[in-house]
């Protein structure tokens, strides 16, 4: 396949897994706190990627390291537990269409801080996807009022996280492999999210007969081996074979897959959300539109 062709391939089967991913959290958040499982998902993912990968480490050169724990921190170990904290009180279909604010931080950072140029239909693109975002936020606060809404900042939050990972990935590691980059990132993780998890009561409850926490911890598997080692190596493979804003564009993609999930689950999303979720795309269509 030429690079044309696979970034669109890449891009199809990010949606697909990271828009399954959203309903792994909110299955193993049945037998986990939201802090565990943010944990837990880089300890995992850190375990497999170690046990195959670690060689790639030698691919990182001292000059790379400083942009390796940035992209690391604000990347991976930030939006991990905001994450976790929004899918217990928000619906984990709307959780993914709020994601898709990434790409529209993604073209104003890289434009403010990484010197990346941008056209002015992407900066009506941009406008647009917040207007939709507004009336995803508004019109579930009315439809869902046992839900917290305020937590949808919390992935605003994580989406700005993103939005300088995939330009510092572009700008700075261009010249670096992309498993050497998630491997590196998780080596680096490895350690403070064991921290994390040894101030959780995880270790004193653990109980292998415990059947919901043993099927928790199973969805965390998938979630830590497919959706994050293997999936985020994708990722910084099509950020260096295509841009940052097309890269993160994959979150409007990822809202398909995981509110099919989300009706399989007994989740309702009302007309005005969809209609929402389609002004968000149509900003999308303007944020990535050729001239």
């Amino acid at each position: 396949m030429n690079n044309q062709q696979q970034k669109w391939f890449y891009l199809i089967i990010l949606s697909i897994v990271w828009g399954s991913s959203f309903i792994l959290m909110k299955k193993a958040l049945l037998g986990v706190t939201p802090i565990q499982l943010g944990a837990l998902r880089m300890i995992f993912t850190a375990i497999f990627l170690l046990s195959f990968a670690f060689p790639s480490i030698k691919k990182i050169k001292k000059r790379h390291w400083k942009y390796i724990t940035y992209t690391a921190v604000v990347g991976t170990f930030i939006p991990g537990f905001l994450f976790a904290f929004a899918i217990t009180s928000i619906d984990s279909a709307i959780v993914s269409i709020l994601n898709s604010f990434t790409p529209f931080n993604t073209l104003i950072f890289g434009a403010i801080v990484f010197g990346f140029a941008f056209r002015k239909a992407q900066l009506y693109g941009i406008l647009i996807g917040l207007i939709g975002t507004l009336i995803l936020i508004l019109e579930g606060a009315d439809v869902n009022p046992n839900q917290n809404y305020w937590y949808a900042f919390l992935i605003i939050i994580a989406s700005v996280g993103y939005a300088f990972n995939a330009n510092m990935v572009k700008k700075y590691l261009y010249d670096l492999d992309a498993l050497a980059i998630t491997t590196g990132n998780f080596l680096l993780l490895i350690i403070p999210a064991t921290f994390v998890l040894s101030f959780t009561d995880f270790f004193n409850t653990f109980d292998t007969d415990n059947e919901v926490l043993m099927h928790s911890l199973g969805y965390l598997a998938i979630l830590s081996v497919v959706g994050t080692a293997i999936a985020k190596t994708i990722y910084n493979k099509l950020v260096h074979i295509s841009s940052p804003v097309f890269s993160s564009s994959v979150t409007y993609l990822i809202p398909i897959v995981a509110i099919l999930w989300g009706m399989l689950d007994g989740e309702k999303l009302s007309f005005i959300q969809l209609i929402g979720g389609v002004i968000i795309l149509l900003g999308v269509y303007f944020v990535n539109k050729t001239k």
